[in-house]
């Protein structure tokens, strides 16, 4: 497991402001997505319909299911733990409802097909890009991306990919139960960011996130 030294050594002001600044555009991406109504992330697709069936606030609902994840992360996946954890866990969805709140205010709602599609490929854009800064500054796991790993490690001889795809597939049908293709948060562009964020995220790696964090990357 991680010490609390070679951590803080890691934590550098670069890490930490790339961390940030991937955390907003995390937010922004989703923002776009849900803004497009064809569907967004199966994690933020679930917490979107339990919120609106439940009729609860969504960024307090959506905290209020991290803290659950949370507490599994601290019992059993301490070393996934840092500052990228509580800015995911606590912010994510404040910032995602306030870059959709801008949206709808300055934008009317696309009602051309050809046009959401555009702004559905916006979105995968900078979420790619927001979740490659914050993947790559190393300084801690979101709870919910945090329990497949968990499961991988415990579960020895597993693939991470099954347990992604599960636990992307749980929300997947909790959302289609509790009415997310109605809300336009279920949809092709569920589909879209199961199985396209993931090559555009490494080239971001490969490319914009690496001259962000320079040597940091070596150290």
């Amino acid at each position: 497991m991680e010490t609390i030294k070679n951590y803080l050594h890691r934590l550098t002001l670069r890490r930490l402001v790339v961390m940030l600044v991937g955390v907003v555009f995390t937010g922004w991406g989703i923002a776009t997505f849900r803004f497009a109504v064809l569907g967004t992330d199966p994690f933020t697709a679930m917490n979107l319909a339990l919120s609106e069936f439940f009729h609860m606030d969504y960024p307090t609902f959506q905290i209020v299911v991290n803290l659950i994840f949370f507490v599994i992360q601290l019992l059993w996946g301490r070393s996934l733990l840092g500052l990228g954890t509580i800015a995911n866990a606590f912010g994510l969805a404040y910032v995602m409802s306030f870059f959709y709140a801008g949206y709808q205010r300055l934008f009317p709602a696309p009602d051309n097909i050809g046009m959401r599609f555009l702004i559905l490929i916006a979105g995968l854009l900078i979420l790619s890009l927001g979740l490659s800064m914050y993947q790559k500054a190393d300084l801690g796991v979101a709870p919910y991306d945090a329990i497949p790993l968990i499961l991988t490690r415990r579960l020895k001889g597993t693939p991470f990919f099954l347990w992604r795809v599960i636990a992307d597939g749980t929300c997947a049908l909790i959302s289609f139960l509790t009415g997310g293709v109605k809300l336009g948060v279920l949809g092709i562009g569920t589909v879209i960011v199961a199985f396209g964020m993931g090559p555009v995220i490494q080239l971001c790696d490969n490319t914009l996130t690496a001259r962000m964090l320079g040597k940091d990357l070596s150290e």
